[in-house]
């Protein structure tokens, strides 16, 4: 799930100096990092830059990545194509659930038209047959 400004991991939290100890990397690492567009902390109302939680992930993400000799150009696609991976996954897991909402209208229209099928068989109203089905459910349940 996503999260809005401002709450859980993407809330803006750490000065330069508390991210840069939180990550091992020198205040200067992490200004050149966010000019190179690799992160992007938010900003105080005094323009001083904060880091939150998503952002120190990506910072250690992208020192983990450096420490085995990736170069930044490469850090750079790596996260590119991690940030479309989990896009893509949003979007399967919103897909997934629309299925599942086709589904259940579709095992509802089924249930209507076998209904309206017992009402004509029977000579009923729909609504008959439904409450008749729902009575003798109770019947069963007792």
């Amino acid at each position: 799930m996503a999260h809005k400004e401002g709450e859980g991991k993407d809330k803006p939290l750490y000065m330069i100096s508390v991210a840069a100890e939180l990550t091992g990397m020198h205040p200067q690492t992490l200004r050149v990092y966010e000019q190179k567009g690799l992160v992007n902390p938010g900003r105080s109302r005094g323009n001083t830059r904060l880091y939150s939680q998503h952002d120190i992930e990506r910072l250690n993400l992208i020192s983990k990545l450096t420490d085995e000799g990736i170069n930044l150009a490469g850090v750079v696609r790596i996260l590119d194509m991690r940030e479309r991976a989990e896009e893509r996954d949003r979007e399967i897991d919103e897909l997934r659930a629309r299925v599942r909402e086709l589904e259940d209208e579709v095992h509802e229209f089924r249930m209507r038209e076998k209904i309206t099928a017992l009402a004509r068989y029977d000579g009923s109203s729909p609504e008959q047959v439904m409450r008749g089905l729902l009575s003798s459910g109770k019947d069963h349940d007792a």
